[in-house]
């Protein structure tokens, strides 16, 4: 997600925090919001996928999955 979009929500965030949000820019803030978090589930979700445990030992292991 680039900087022009997050400036977007927090410019629709602020005024909708005023109450002068039109119907279209409602569905504009939804779009962008959940375009924001399927970029943050999948910054996540890489994140997590290389992580490596260590032990005592030194032995590496990859986090699995349950």
């Amino acid at each position: 997600m680039d900087a022009v979009k997050i400036q977007r929500i927090n410019e629709l965030s602020r005024k909708s925090k005023v109450g002068s949000l039109t119907p279209q820019e409602r569905d504009e803030q939804q779009q962008l919001r959940q375009e924001y978090i399927s970029a943050f589930k999948g910054n996540l979700k890489a994140t997590l996928d290389s992580i490596v445990l260590c032990d005592k030992e030194g032995n590496t292991k990859k986090l699995r999955k349950n």
